[in-house]
């Protein structure tokens, strides 16, 4: 029972269900892991050990008496720092929220306990989700289990990395402009990014809010559409969320690629790394040998996407986050006695380097008389984007690209440079622009032994067919990725 850690979701799912192991034997075993792997790792910036393990005697109990709330009973999940739980802390990795204790759970933390998962919150992030490596949580900063002198992604590092290290089977992320897809692909693990409106933001903390979603990750295909059946619907706590769309997994089906009409970005415009062109040149050729039909897309606004993306990300920021200023939440700094030193103060303690950038940037794109010429000009630019994948998706059914255009870099590479930073995220903002639903698919390891990634998008609310695509990837022997049992 002790290298229960080592099973897939789906053989969790079965090893539960047939009275194979209980919870209780499975949370031993990740907590043993936990113990071993996470003071290299630093996946968690909290870990309850006795409330895991009395979750998990009540699963065990309610199966005994055929009371199980679902298949899924008894399942650890671990959960980023910015989704709320009722009574725990989520201070999205802030020293401004260090001490907030939710009063109440998100929308989809309460369709996860109604199905008897148990939680092991606080998962580390970026702070406030900014960011693509999780260097920037106030906290500590999280390494990839690949290779612990590289970054596991961001902003959700946390949650991909204590996937991907065997600390638990599955995560919640958000993303915005890539936060789960690019930690997901340096990590070696799935990750889904839906359309928006498809799951309530209902108790996740804005960062951008026309672009935030909520997400899973998985060490298995099978988790992502488990976790999507049952997080995605919508919420009356969620005006975006969109009404009578549903999801059915047993629509999920892996046919062939033969026919299937695949677009695939062409390759000198997306700059990349030469083991993840190398990859993604062997997957087309791989793909082309099966029947599918290969179009190459002329992607013209993918320049103008991270502009774009941080012009409009930024200002959302700004506008989110004016609600921490010491009065109406967070950290409170009393200052020199005057309302607005206190705000100054207060702001200055506890919001780290990169979300006073953030912040600046987004202030100064909305103040009058740039407002036009920076937010409103990015806006229309969006609109751009969303009308070329709307053509792209009248030529194919897919888009295929890598995640992320190079492998896991090292610590402290790019933390100087945050142009730099900000490319990191160049293949995955488009897709939260035009919010289409993508998912990022393990495809094999570099010759340094990396995980690289490949993302499929579709067409808005087009997740059945997505999840397919991904599953006829799964089966291609190039793709495949074991996820590292010694942690260096």
């Amino acid at each position: 029972m002790s290298e229960l850690y080592k099973l897939t979701f789906a053989e969790i799912k079965a090893g539960l269900n047939s009275n194979a192991f209980t919870s209780n034997d499975l949370v031993q075993s990740y907590l043993t892991r936990i113990k071993l792997v996470e003071p290299k790792i630093k996946a968690f910036l909290a870990i309850n050990e006795d409330k895991i393990l009395a979750a998990a005697k009540e699963s065990d109990e309610r199966r005994k008496s055929g009371k199980a709330k679902s298949i899924w009973d008894g399942i650890p999940i671990a959960i980023k720092d910015n989704i709320c739980i009722d009574g725990e802390i989520t201070s999205c990795s802030s020293k401004i929220l260090e001490n907030f204790r939710s009063p109440y759970d998100a929308t989809v933390i309460q369709k996860l306990k109604d199905k008897g998962f148990i939680f092991l919150p606080r998962a580390n992030m970026d702070e406030f989700a900014m960011g693509s490596s999780t260097e920037n949580s106030a906290f500590q900063v999280t390494r990839n289990p690949f290779d612990t002198s590289r970054i596991p992604g961001g902003s959700s590092g946390g949650s991909a990395a204590a996937v991907a290290a065997g600390m638990v089977s599955v995560s919640l992320g958000s993303d915005t402009g890539g936060s789960i897809r690019q930690p997901a692909s340096l990590c070696g693990i799935w990750g889904l990014k839906p359309t928006y409106g498809r799951i309530s933001r209902y108790g996740l903390v804005a960062y951008a809010s026309s672009l935030d979603q909520i997400g899973p990750f998985g060490n298995d295909l099978d988790a992502i559409v488990d976790l999507f059946e049952i997080l995605q619907g919508a919420d009356p706590h969620d005006q975006t969320t969109a009404k009578d769309k549903s999801f059915f997994s047993n629509k999920v089906e892996a046919r062939t690629w033969k026919g299937v009409k695949v677009g695939f970005m062409k390759s000198k415009d997306l700059n990349l790394d030469p083991s993840v062109l190398k990859k993604y040149e062997e997957i087309k050729a791989k793909l082309r040998e099966e029947g599918a039909e290969i179009k190459e897309l002329d992607f013209s606004t993918f320049k103008y996407s991270i502009p774009v993306y941080y012009l409009i990300a930024t200002a959302e920021c700004s506008s989110n986050l004016s609600r921490f200023d010491g009065i109406r939440y967070g950290l409170r700094d009393e200052g020199k006695g005057r309302l607005e030193d206190l705000y100054v103060e207060s702001r200055s303690k506890g919001f780290g380097k990169e979300v006073k950038r953030r912040i600046l940037l987004g202030t100064f794109s909305l103040s009058s008389g740039y407002y036009d010429a920076y937010y409103g000009k990015a806006q229309k630019a969006r609109v751009m984007i969303k009308k070329e994948y709307d053509s792209f998706f009248q030529e194919v059914d897919c888009i295929l690209q890598p995640t992320s255009p190079s492998t896991a870099f090292t610590l402290g590479e790019k933390t100087k440079d945050p142009i730099q930073m900000y490319l990191a995220d160049v293949l995955t903002t488009t897709v939260n622009l035009a919010g289409v639903p993508a998912i990022s698919c393990p495809a094999g390891l570099s010759s340094e032994g990396l995980p690289i990634g490949l993302q499929i998008t579709c067409n808005h609310f087009e997740e059945e067919k997505l999840l397919s695509f991904a599953k006829m990837l799964e089966k291609i022997p190039e793709t495949k990725i074991s996820l590292p049992d010694e942690i260096r």
